[in-house]
């Protein structure tokens, strides 16, 4: 029984340091760094919680430890559902690229421009944005996340570039939107 024990706890330190560094970049995608840290320290509570039900048949490890992510994320969102603006600490993951100045105040503008110029997405491709880029998830996993086909996930994230690369506001923060995302590109 002892070493039972052991070996999952074993298992599930390999799990955690394989695993949050990509869930923390996904969710970092849509809060603020301090709630992404709160929602992976969720995260990982709640994977230890479940372990037992997990089945590499049915998806990747990564797989469902981003899909335990993005219910945390989408908790999270439910609580704070009275909020009816955008918070200006969300996506810095992106917003660390933009960031050049050592002026708070061009920070706090960009940081701004930055969270309105994302927010012309939808939600489900900022999502698919962030477990792909954020997560740096295959294609084939986000698909199996969010039950969608491998090719639609290629159009959402191709669709989502192209509008976020002809919005007004692309070229200020051209340098954090990737180039390509050709629809052979399932890694």
């Amino acid at each position: 029984m002892k070493y039972a024990r052991v070996h999952r706890d074993d298992e599930l330190r390999r799990v955690y340091r394989t695993h949050v560094r990509a869930v923390y970049a996904f969710l970092a995608y849509s809060v603020s760094r301090e709630t992404a840290e709160d929602l992976t320290s969720s995260t990982f509570e709640r994977v230890v919680k479940s372990w037992d039900r997990f089945d590499p048949a049915r998806a990747s490890e990564r797989t469902w430890v981003i899909a335990i992510a993005r219910n945390a994320l989408t908790d999270h969102f439910r609580r704070q559902s009275h909020r009816t603006t955008a918070s200006t600490d969300e996506f810095p993951g992106l917003l660390e690229t933009v960031e050049a100045s050592d002026d708070p105040l061009a920070k706090q503008l960009a940081r701004e421009g930055l969270v309105s110029w994302l927010e012309q997405l939808a939600p489900r491709e900022r999502q698919v944005l962030a477990m792909r880029f954020g997560a740096d998830m295959p294609a084939s996993d986000i698909a199996e996340s969010l039950g969608l086909s491998e090719g639609n996930v290629h159009q959402i994230t191709s669709r989502a570039l192209r509008r976020l690369r002809a919005s007004p506001d692309a070229d200020e923060v051209s340098g954090s939107v990737p180039r390509s995302e050709s629809p052979g590109d399932s890694s």
